[in-house]
Formats: structure tokens, C-alpha cells, sequence
């Protein structure tokens, strides 16, 4: 049935479709436009080819991302207003007898769906873009076998904590979205706590570093920062692609610090402690529990939405839908809500860029700003980083400042 909220819908979910394919455009035009010629700086540092292969590698991934948008803006169409979403309710009563199992088996359906849609875009990016640009190093057989670990943990995972979460909507009363939050809220720590020990190596092997002379630099380092991990280990990341990485990942005690080998074979050991120094500025700035601690409150905000919402008949009458239950209203406000907030993400991107930036300012103070740069700069030749985005295109989605805004924030100058 529709009523003013389907316009709404449509609106928001058209406007954030036509939005990202208007970015996108003026995107691959702006580096296409700037692919002959090196920004000031980078001359000497960076051939024009490897300039020239980062804007094609940037416009095909771009490409491929427009098409991906459509594709689900079209299956998000099918699943409300088309009826999709309906039939596979109606179909999960034929398959539970009671309304928890039934709604599990909806939310497994739609993400069986969702996953359906979504590995053509993957297989297209992994063997296509990655492929032909030289980055890729993962077989089908791994690549199908990372598939078949990931969703088999999905499934142990997400069952077990779904049921839980359906089950207190169920009997919770009007509170139910406050009791699910910190089920969620506890589980997520909980997942970031194990995630380094129990989950990561079902993906990839960690080796602690071997390097003697590195290891007692990032020591020393460590120890000028305060800064207390279970171990410092090199990642098999060769094994997939040949970008290069380093990241902390774990809570507590269970922190570690993770560097990709692909990043300590193409850097020295004065621009390994300089990156290294910079994640250390995200922790010394407390910007992961920031960034944590805003999260759950977004997620509470949009849990107490959700509570306003389950009863509403015109909420589930507006997206095509003619039955009520908790499982269809939680499948429905997270499928459609990205739609509403799409127009947002330039906050998110510019508290991330001013939390880069000051990780580096961090870095440049414990170690050396020449160091860094010099990192930077090899580590966006080597992982095919465009110098030119859209500035636009970049206000919107970059997590990270631009390559010439960076270099020249850490030289001390003016871009």
C-alpha cells in the first residue's frame, strides 16, 4: 500500500543513487583530466607511468563501484516495494514452527540473497580490477575458501547472537531496543577482544617479526609512547594481493601490532617506525575509542528509532509489506536506513581526516616528518593511490586527507 512514506523512501533512495553516481563521475573526469601531468612535489619521487596506472586502477575500481550501487539499489526495490522481501516471510512459515527460527531463517535468506547480488561485484573486482593491474595474488580456490570460512563463521556467530537479539525484542517490552544495545554493544568488544587470536589466523598466518634490528627500533618506540602490545607480527598478506598495510588490532592486553610483509619488503627501517609511529598517534589520541564510543551511540540512537517504528503499520504498508513481525522490522530499517543517512557520510570523512591528520602530527613529533612522507609517497605508488581525486568526490568519502594536502601538512606547507 503505498502511502507518503513510500514517496520518502523513493526519494531518499533515488537521491543517494543519482548522489553517488554524480560523485563517482566527477571523479574519474577529474583524474582522467589530470592523468598526464604530475601534481607539484611528486616528480621526482613517482614516474609519470605509476601516476598513470593509479588513475586507470582508480576509474576502474570506481566503474565497477557505479555499477555495484545500482545493483543494489535495485535489489533493495525488489526487496520492498517489489514484494521480494514479503514472499521470503511467507515462505519461512512453511520452514519454523516458531516466530524466533522464522525470523532467523528470513534474515538468513536476505543475507543469502544480499551475498548472491553482491559475488559477482567481488569475483569482478578480485580477478578483474585487481587482477589486471597486478595486485591480485588470491587463486579461486583460496578466494572460495575464505567464502566458505566466512560465512560458516557468520552463521555460528550470527545465529546464536540474532536469536538473542529476537528473543529480547520479543520479551522485553518497550525497552527491547535499550536490552538489544547492550547485548550488541557487549558482544562487539567482546569481538574485538578475540577477534587477533581466534579469528584472524582462520585467514591468514602471523609470525612474530624476526628482524632483530626493526624489533628493537619499534621497542624503543613503543616504550616512548606508552604503549604496551602481546607482540609485534608480520601478516602473509603476499598471499592475497600485494598492497601493503600495518593496522593494531585486539582490545587490552590482547593488542597486537600487525604489519603486512608486502609493506616491510618495500619500506626502510626508518619509514616502518614512522608508519608505525602514526597508528601509534590513533592510540595515544584515543581515536579508536572515539570512534568506538561513537559508534554505539549512533547505534543506540538508531535502535530507539527502530523502537518508535516496529508497531507503525504505515512503516511496513510504505515499503511493500503486509505483514508485521520483529524480524521484518529489524531487515527493513537497517536495508533502507543507509538511504536516509547517505547524505551524512561527509561528516564521518572529515572526522577521520582531522584524526589522520593528527596522527601524523603525532608521528612527525616521536620519529621523523621526512620519514613518514617518504613512506606515504611509496606507499601510494606501490598500492596505486591516485595524487589527483575529485576534490569533491574526496570531501565525501576519503577517510584519509588527499596525497598532496598530506605531504604538504607534514612538510609544513601550504597545498
Amino acid at each position: 500500500m503505498t502511502n507518503a512514506f513510500t514517496y520518502a523512501f523513493l526519494l531518499a533512495l533515488g537521491g543517494s543513487l543519482l548522489l553517488r553516481l554524480w560523485l563517482a563521475r566527477r571523479h574519474t573526469r577529474h583524474i582522467l583530466r589530470h592523468r598526464q601531468q604530475l601534481p607539484a612535489g611528486f616528480a621526482d619521487s613517482i614516474p609519470l607511468e605509476a601516476h598513470q596506472r593509479a588513475a586507470d586502477y582508480t576509474v576502474a575500481k570506481t566503474r565497477l563501484g557505479m555499477l555495484n550501487a545500482v545493483a543494489d539499489t535495485l535489489l533493495i526495490l525488489a526487496l520492498t516495494l517489489g514484494g521480494g522481501l514479503q514472499g521470503l516471510w511467507q515462505l519461512s512459515a512453511n520452514l519454523a514452527g516458531s516466530d524466533l527460527l522464522r525470523g532467523l531463517i528470513l534474515i538468513g535468506a536476505v543475507s543469502l540473497v544480499s551475498g548472491a547480488v553482491s559475488l559477482p561485484f567481488s569475483l569482478a573486482r578480485t580477478f578483474g580490477v585487481e587482477a589486471r593491474f597486478g595486485f591480485n595474488s588470491t587463486t579461486p580456490k583460496l578466494f572460495f575458501l575464505d567464502l566458505i570460512k566466512s560465512t560458516t563463521l557468520g552463521i555460528m556467530i550470527g545465529a546464536p547472537l540474532l536469536l538473542l537479539v529476537l528473543w529480547l525484542m520479543s520479551i522485553m517490552g518497550s525497552l527491547w531496543w535499550l536490552w538489544v544495545w547492550l547485548l550488541w554493544s557487549g558482544f562487539s568488544v567482546l569481538l574485538v577482544a578475540v577477534y587477533p587470536t581466534l579469528i584472524a589466523p582462520l585467514f591468514n598466518k602471523f609470525q612474530p617479526l624476526q628482524d632483530a634490528t626493526l624489533s628493537q627500533r619499534i621497542d624503543a618506540l613503543l616504550q616512548r609512547c606508552g604503549f604496551k602490545s602481546q607482540g609485534i607480527f608480520v601478516m602473509d598478506g603476499s598471499t592475497r594481493s600485494s598492497h601493503g598495510n600495518a593496522y593494531f588490532t585486539g582490545f587490552g592486553a590482547s593488542k597486537r601490532i600487525v604489519f603486512f610483509d608486502t609493506l616491510l619488503k618495500r619500506l626502510e627501517h626508518d619509514e616502518i617506525e614512522a608508519v608505525l609511529a602514526h597508528e601509534l598517534g590513533h592510540f595515544h589520541k584515543r581515536h579508536v575509542i572515539k570512534r568506538i564510543g561513537l559508534t554505539f551511540a549512533l547505534s543506540l540512537g538508531f535502535l530507539f528509532i527502530l523502537g518508535r517504528l516496529i508497531d507503525a503499520s504505515w512503516f511496513y504498508q510504505g515499503l511493500g509489506l503486509t505483514s508485521q513481525s520483529n524480524a521484518l522490522a529489524l531487515v527493513l530499517f537497517f536495508m533502507v536506513i543507509p538511504a536516509f543517512t547517505f547524505p551524512l557520510t561527509p561528516l564521518s570523512s572529515l572526522l577521520s581526516r582531522r584524526h589522520e591528520y593528527e596522527a601524523d602530527d603525532f608521528a612527525a613529533a616521536q620519529v621523523s616528518a621526512e620519514a613518514l612522507a617518504s613512506a606515504l609517497v611509496k606507499l601510494y605508488r606501490d598500492n596505486a593511490s591516485t595524487l589527483t581525486p575529485d576534490p569533491l568526490h574526496s570531501a565525501f568519502y576519503d577517510s584519509h586527507p588527499p596525497a598532496t594536502l598530506r605531504i604538504a601538512h607534514l612538510k609544513g606547507e601550504h597545498a
